[in-house]
């Protein structure tokens, strides 16, 4: 009842100063620093010339993210994760996944540069707002899968020097640093393996965050109880209202409050809300991984033709969609169980994230907007948007 009243008066209030609450979103929204802490948009770069300085459509399987799109949603600043997907753990799997790792690294760069006049690589928050004021786009670097780490600690170093600023330690399978939420053989190690510990220590030494999106349980303590610095899951959301393994539960949202980390909430709908998919999709998909079972020893050309084809399926049937209404709910959630001081926004964009109404980049003002009908306050809004994470950036780099 209470917070009924609140938003009546919330609404009252705005409209009579004449202002609607859409038009108090959209000034909130310009206002604070916005930063979308997960997308995949790197995997664009190699299908086809793919320009993040032009806007795409994204409904016909042409991407999420663009710099017109950033400009459009009031997007200042973006992480692009350098993504490998899990391959053979020995010396010829770990050797290719550092060499696609250093050519995702160099397209990024080249991307960006190409488009200097409206984008720049940032590596320090710092940066980011610096950028904000010029009315750039700052895009920063993260890995997707410590796998290209191999098992050189030395290759952090490598991949700092050339921007990650936070590393997601494992994806869907176990690699050699942790297990994964999602790995149908299940655990290895029971959480992080003994390397695993010392990538913790390396990354605390040089300043990059500690991703533990799609980390097992297990491992989420380890690091937790490792880490001398702050965490962050760069996407996932709240388990107790979508009862999915790549999202914390209430006691891992207490965990990471403690450790001062933050969750940024996931838009990609299967970590959102359970829905019932079409028949055609779900043969697509499966249809999709008969296809393309050997992904980790594909040639450039034949990754290309995958990720056209992963892309695809959405354009040929469509997906059932959760709604920002949903998402939102997991704002809640976390705020109630966290506190406001721990929750972000990591959208997954070209990874499979998008709601029925926040598809793209453009559309992200309308998370503001639910947020306004819903009582948060400008400053409340601030550090879900960017305040909330810059801060445990600040804190993780901070030598």
């Amino acid at each position: 009842m209470h917070k009924i009243f609140t938003l009546l008066l919330a609404a009252f209030s705005l409209l009579s100063f004449g202002q609607t609450i859409e038009q108090k979103a959209a000034e909130i929204h310009n206002k604070v620093f916005t930063i979308d802490s997960h997308t995949d948009t790197p995997l664009k770069f190699f299908k086809g010339d793919f320009d993040i300085g032009l806007e795409h459509d994204g409904r016909k399987g042409e991407g999420k993210v663009d710099i017109p799109r950033m400009e459009k949603g009031g997007l200042d600043a973006v992480f692009f994760a350098v993504f490998i997907g899990q391959g053979e753990r020995d010396s010829l799997g770990h050797a290719k996944a550092f060499e696609k790792a250093e050519q995702i690294f160099e397209a990024t760069h080249q991307k960006v540069k190409k488009n200097k006049k409206k984008a720049e690589i940032a590596t320090t928050p710092k940066q980011g707002y610096k950028l904000e004021k010029k009315g750039k786009r700052a895009i920063y670097l993260g890995i997707e899968n410590g796998y290209p780490i191999g098992n050189n600690l030395d290759n952090i170093n490598h991949f700092y020097d050339l921007g990650a600023r936070y590393i997601t330690i494992v994806h869907s399978h176990n690699n050699d640093i942790s297990d994964s939420s999602t790995d149908r053989v299940g655990p290895e190690y029971n959480g992080l393996s003994t390397f695993g510990e010392e990538v913790i220590e390396r990354m605390n030494k040089l300043g990059i965050m500690i991703d533990v999106s799609h980390a097992s349980d297990s491992a989420f303590y380890d690091v937790l109880e490792l880490s001398s610095k702050p965490v962050i899951a760069s996407h996932s959301c709240a388990r107790a209202l979508c009862d999915n393994p790549r999202n914390l539960t209430d006691d891992m949202l207490k965990v990471l409050a403690e450790n001062g980390g933050v969750i940024q909430m996931c838009i990609l709908s299967d970590y959102v809300k359970k829905l019932e998919q079409s028949p055609e999709r779900i043969e697509g998909k499966k249809a999709f991984r008969k296809k393309h079972s050997d992904w980790s020893n594909y040639t450039e050309e034949e990754r290309k033709v995958g990720l056209r084809d992963w892309y695809q399926l959405d354009v040929e049937f469509p997906p059932n969609l959760a709604t920002v209404s949903d998402a939102v709910d997991h704002i809640d959630h976390i705020v109630k169980v966290a506190g406001i001081d721990h929750v972000g926004i990591g959208t997954d964009f070209d990874g499979g994230g998008g709601l029925a109404d926040c598809s793209d980049a453009s559309e992200l003002g309308n998370i503001t907007l639910e947020l306004v009908k819903r009582g948060y306050s400008e400053e409340d809004i601030r550090k879900i948007w960017g305040g909330n994470f810059m801060r445990v950036f600040r804190e993780v780099a901070a030598k």
